[in-house]
């Protein structure tokens, strides 16, 4: 459980602070790759890949995925599952911090005609990735 405490402090101190220096520092579009990968400044009014609800039903799903991540990760087996909890529950509730006082979420990670996205994203989807992955690993060593 401790992994579980120090990956969500982790990768929400890391998102946060990502969020805060891309506001603060990101003024034009940095080229890191050329046109393929660039550090871009956007406010993100939507939830995943930019899909937007009213707002008030917006928050609602939000905090109800939130809320059911939370459910399910006070059953976690072993480290992995620690680690991708953390990082789901970390960036989710990094996300929420910074859409509290403009209803915006700031992403600056550019990748082609990808949707710009942000280190919570990041944490949210490598979270989700190792969860699929083990649970294809532990449903394979059951056959």
């Amino acid at each position: 459980m401790q992994t579980l405490l120090i990956t969500i402090l982790s990768s929400g101190v890391l998102s946060i602070l990502g969020m805060l220096l891309a506001d603060r520092f990101l003024t034009e579009r940095i080229a890191i790759a050329g046109s393929l990968a660039g550090l871009h400044l956007s406010h993100n009014p939507g939830v995943a890949f930019g899909i937007s609800f009213a707002p008030f039903v917006q928050m609602a799903l939000i905090l109800a995925a939130l809320l059911a991540i939370v459910w399910m990760s006070r059953n976690v087996r072993g480290f992995l599952q620690q680690i991708a909890y953390g990082l789901i529950l970390g960036g989710g509730i990094a996300n929420i911090i910074d859409r509290l006082p403009d209803g915006l979420v700031t992403d600056y990670f550019q990748i082609g005609a990808f949707p710009v996205f942000n280190v919570a994203d990041s944490c949210i989807t490598i979270g989700v990735l190792i969860l699929i992955l083990e649970m294809l690993v532990w449903r394979r060593r059951k056959m």
